[in-house]
């Protein structure tokens, strides 16, 4: 079973290289490598049989034309003295030599006949013949021409040494195409790689920014290549955003903690007055004063830790948290609410599974999904807490079976300040499903709502850090 999950695993990794922008790529290159290899050598190849058996015609034309010269200047009986003259020092080599009379008859030469599929005036051609006392046909290279007084002579040259080299070149030029082709796959895989790994290292840099990380830069070395120019642009572009981010931090910061002090002075001198008075009408304008004022003392409190958590604020307080031990702990804290609710809580996580993460911000975060659950929950009756892990990442959930959101409202859910309640009815800033956000992002992962068939499962997506 595990040998087939890592075979199915290898196979599915191998699809997605090959389906990848860099697996195109090195296809692409050991294409063109192959392509341009496998011309060459083909032509080196054509170009040197064909060298070969030029030199083989140019040998019998040679010989041809100075029998021819011989036949000319001494006659017929001249040229048979010359052939017999040369036969017996080229028993044992590749010349062949063949004369005959006006009537077909051999007058000299190595051949016990004319061949019969050669005419009297053959340029060249390559046939199989025998040799007197060869045991065996062997190819050979031919020229034939009718003489003046009705005699024909035929010279050729055995051409087994000449086929015997050209596959020893067809030989050496396979396995010389098998090795440019094997080096040429390694030479595209190093390629391949070194384009991966500064692509990869772009795509890191936008993931560490991604989660908060804004001082990162993508590196460069200049050289002035197309990778170093993106890499500088890239930085300038997160130099203007992180300087955008800041001030906006700035301002976020500054307002939240010049807003928070007038208000706890005023939620003071409300108490106070609630104190000293003692009409009725007067106690109940104080109490919703006061209530007014604890809501917008506690949207400035959850917009300052957003801003904070989204600055990466707390990201060196991660720890290995037991995630069941911490899910049972919530579940004590909300478990009298949400029966007082009229919900009941499920609980399910894997005992021993212990997780890097911010404890509180992550408690704060569940905390949110719960209570959003119990506030807009109607017609519900049952609240699940769930955690598990899902390759690399855990993934903690909160779903209930009440009315849900609609899709195509998940993005809006999650908008800071964004109310799926246009009346303002139910209590509520529109910020919890942004500070859970946050939580996620600072954790490396997202916040992901879906469909819990019935109800709205909102599910945190937590990475360990790099």
């Amino acid at each position: 079973m595990a040998e087939a999950g890592a075979r199915a695993g290898a196979a599915a990794g191998w699809r997605g290289f090959a389906r990848s922008t860099i697996g195109r790529f090195v296809g692409l290159a050991f294409l063109c490598q192959f392509l341009v290899t496998g011309g060459v050598l083909l032509f080196v190849q054509q170009a040197s049989q064909r060298t070969v058996v030029a030199a083989d015609r140019d040998a019998v034309h040679d010989l041809r034309d100075e029998l021819l010269r011989v036949a000319r200047e001494r006659g017929a009986a001249g040229l048979r003295q010359d052939i017999e003259r040369r036969l017996p020092t080229v028993r044992s080599e590749r010349i062949v030599l063949l004369l005959t009379d006006p009537q077909g008859r051999i007058v000299a030469g190595n051949l016990g006949a004319w061949p019969t599929t050669i005419t009297d005036n053959t340029p060249w051609r390559t046939i199989e013949l025998y040799r007197i006392g060869g045991e065996q046909p062997e190819p050979i290279g031919v020229s034939t021409s009718r003489l003046p007084d009705g005699g024909r002579l035929l010279a050729g040259i055995v051409t087994s040494h000449s086929l015997q080299l050209t596959r020893i070149y067809e030989e050496a030029l396979t396995i010389a195409f098998l090795m440019s082709l094997l080096l040429t796959l390694i030479i595209a895989i190093l390629l391949g790689r070194v384009l991966t790994r500064q692509i990869s290292a772009i795509a890191d840099t936008a993931n560490a920014v991604a989660v908060g990380a804004f001082h990162r830069r993508v590196a460069t070395d200049g050289s002035g290549d197309a990778f170093d120019r993106l890499g500088l642009s890239i930085n300038a572009m997160l130099e203007r955003i992180d300087a955008l981010v800041s001030q906006l931090r700035m301002m976020t910061d500054g307002l939240a903690h010049d807003l928070k002090s007038p208000v706890t002075r005023l939620l003071s001198v409300v108490e106070q007055a609630s104190t000293q008075t003692r009409d009725d009408q007067a106690l109940d304008a104080l109490e919703k004063v006061h209530r007014e004022a604890q809501t917008l003392q506690g949207m400035l409190s959850t917009a300052l830790l957003i801003s904070r958590t989204e600055a990466g604020f707390g990201s060196d307080r991660m720890r290995d948290t037991a995630i069941a031990e911490l899910l049972e702990d919530l579940a004590e804290v909300y478990g009298p609410l949400i029966e007082d609710s009229g919900f009941t809580l499920h609980v399910a996580a894997p005992a021993g599974l212990a997780f890097p993460l911010h404890r509180e911000l992550v408690s704060q975060a569940i905390a949110n999904l719960i209570e959003n659950a119990l506030k807009y929950a109607e017609g519900g009756d049952r609240i699940a807490l769930e955690a598990a892990m899902d390759g690399d990442a855990l993934t903690i959930s909160v779903s209930d079976n009440g009315p849900g959101i609609p899709a195509d409202q998940h993005e809006a859910a999650m908008k800071r300040f964004g109310r799926l309640d246009p009346s303002r009815t139910k209590p509520g800033s529109g910020l919890g499903l942004s500070l859970v956000e946050a939580v996620a992002r600072l954790h490396h992962g997202a916040l992901l709502l879906g469909d819990a068939a019935p109800g709205l499962r909102a599910t945190l997506r937590l990475r360990r850090p790099a």
